[in-house]
């Protein structure tokens, strides 16, 4: 097996446990893996903002691919590569899915009020009620949201509990020209009733962004490790020629031969980290 020089790891429900934190154990076999020269990369569906403070509890530099692939930045904010949604697909998404306006949110690649625009806080689920009240000062109200869309986000995601999103995913289906011209992700916490389905450019996926750095960087895909627990983790975890599912992922991710490690509670990312690490001190 090649020697591991860039590792990727998801955020929410993989780097954090159940209570949002970056384990002692997580954070002291990072920092041993970034002194012995790997690289760490964050790939979340946060935008970049929102997953800063994570990056930086870490306490070394990273690379951050966030929005599930459609911003790929430095910690320290420059930017490597943005790939928005174009307008016209948004517009078509919004008339398309227009029983499911209550439950969307659009962001824009900004850090001030108006990063975040939606309609109302009605239908979102408590669970991100309470990330988009940690965000106020981004949000901005407009109804009807097609008012607001003057330009190309980066993702336009609609949320809400299993039932609704299984809903919603049935008639985005039903578009399937808008379908050839997007990408629809998954990610879903059947324990908190939380669904999330983010539409993204055509193509746009946390793999491809960690592709595009790998290349860019030089590294081989076998010269890769990814860490995830969820759907949207799939296309990265397909990438990296070290992939691993935690011990909490869901089981659609478990019947793909990728190696498994504990759960978020358990340090599941350093127990994996360190098994890579073993040769290369």
């Amino acid at each position: 097996m090649s020697a591991v020089r860039l590792i990727a790891i998801d955020i929410d429900g993989t780097l954090l446990d159940s209570n949002f934190q970056v384990s002692a154990r997580n954070l002291v076999t990072l920092r041993q893996a970034n002194a012995l020269g790997v690289e760490i990369a964050l790939a979340t569906g946060r935008r970049h903002t929102f997953a800063l403070p994570v990056a930086r509890a870490l306490g070394f530099d990273v690379t951050l691919i966030s929005s599930n692939g459609a911003i790929t930045k430095a910690s320290d904010g420059k930017l490597f590569h943005r790939d928005p949604l174009p307008l016209a697909s948004v517009l078509e998404l919004v008339a398309h899915m227009t029983d499911f306006r209550r439950n969307l949110v659009i962001t824009f690649d900004r850090e001030d009020k108006g990063a975040l625009v939606l309609e109302t806080l009605d239908e979102l689920n408590a669970s991100i009620r309470k990330w988009l009240e940690k965000n106020s000062q981004y949000l901005h109200f407009v109804c009807p949201i097609e008012s607001a869309l003057a330009s190309d986000p980066i993702q336009a995601m609609f949320c809400g509990t299993v039932e609704r999103m299984i809903a919603a995913q049935t008639q985005l289906k039903k578009n399937k020209g808008l379908l050839t011209r997007i990408t629809a992700l998954k990610t879903q916490y059947d324990e908190r009733d939380l669904c999330m389905v983010d539409i993204l450019n055509k193509g746009c996926t946390k793999g491809a962004a960690l592709k595009r750095w790998a290349a860019f960087k030089g590294y081989k895909a076998a010269e890769v490790m990814a860490i995830g627990d969820n759907y949207n983790d799939i296309e990265m975890l397909e990438f990296a020629g070290h992939p691993f599912i935690m011990g909490n992922a869901t089981e659609e991710l478990r019947d793909r031969g990728w190696r498994t490690t504990l759960c978020n509670n358990e340090n599941g990312v350093a127990i994996a980290v360190e098994s890579v690490l073993e040769g290369l001190e």
